[in-house]
């Protein structure tokens, strides 16, 4: 039934940590997820530095999903878009032949408080990699929600349980944001060939095997999953149909390495259109890392 766990990696972005999930060595998509990172939690004292902020900075090929459970994240992007995200809401960017965007704390940087949120990536299918960049927010009303039996649920995206998000996807896929009482029990059915469930806080039973916060599983196809919940567990769920391989550089997504070349060329002569917002800075391509010395 379990294929698979991934133990997430923490990173240090430069004033909070954020738990690298996917890609992973052994797994580098589920469904169309090429990229999932768990965002805190972490509180934050009102006027902490802009090194937190993430700069200006492009991507190709993939939409970005960010979700929040606490805080907020003021987006903007070189279609227009400016918007606050916040816990309950989805911003939807996706990037086709090529965007650049911020994501600015200025809200927790003026009031302080807590920042806790998954932002995951989905690969686009190879036919719409070049569509149109665009960006949407969702509140609350667009995304079907149910509880009952200790389990609250939100559809976050894509087509589960009986129901549809109004999040605008381009291919089948399902993301789902679960709130389970302890001792409560939910089952996540068999109905894509790509599965996964990450705890993102709590402790939860599958399998006869427990797993805690931090960790993904990916599940083998075919059959329904039962989860119990031992404490008080948020639990996301995630996947749908394979879209094939990708390679991904940086922020770059791509089913072609030579597009991935075009795209670091392109950012680093200043070709992709800086948010009008948001234009005074950005993030540099990334040096790549000198040759190993073999005498070393």
């Amino acid at each position: 039934m379990i294929e698979l766990v991934i133990d997430q990696r923490r990173k240090d972005l430069g004033g909070f940590e954020v738990g690298r999930v996917l890609p992973f060595a052994k797994r580098r998509m589920v469904g169309p997820f090429v990229f999932f990172d768990h965002m805190g939690p972490v509180e934050f004292q009102p006027g902490f530095g802009r090194n937190v902020d993430v700069r200006p900075h492009p991507h190709i090929g993939l939409s970005t999903v960010t979700y929040l459970f606490d805080g907020h994240i003021t987006h903007r992007d070189s279609v227009g878009a400016i918007q606050e995200i916040n816990p309950g809401e989805v911003n939807w960017m996706t990037a086709g032949r090529g965007i650049t965007h911020s994501e600015r704390f200025e809200t927790l940087r003026a009031n302080g408080g807590k920042m806790h949120g998954i932002q995951a990536w989905v690969a686009l299918p190879t036919e719409l990699e070049e569509a149109d960049p665009s960006f949407a927010n969702h509140g609350p009303a667009d995304l079907p929600t149910y509880e009952g039996g200790g389990m609250w649920a939100r559809l976050i995206a894509g087509k589960a349980f009986g129901a549809e998000s109004k999040v605008k996807t381009l291919s089948p896929m399902f993301y789902v944001h679960w709130r389970l009482d302890a001792g409560a029990k939910a089952e996540l059915p068999a109905e894509y060939p790509e599965r996964a469930a990450y705890v993102a806080e709590g402790v939860v039973e599958v399998d006869g095997r427990a797993f805690h916060a931090g960790q993904m599983m990916v599940f083998a196809p075919g059959q329904p999953v039962l989860f119990t919940a031992t404490t008080d567990a948020i639990v996301m769920l995630l996947g749908g149909e394979p879209v094939g391989p990708r390679f991904i550089e940086w922020n770059f997504v791509s089913s072609s390495k030579e597009r991935l070349e075009q795209a670091k060329a392109d950012w680093r002569a200043g070709r992709m259109k800086l948010p009008d917002a948001d234009d005074q800075e950005f993030i540099p391509l990334p040096e790549p890392p000198p040759p190993a010395n073999p005498m070393s």
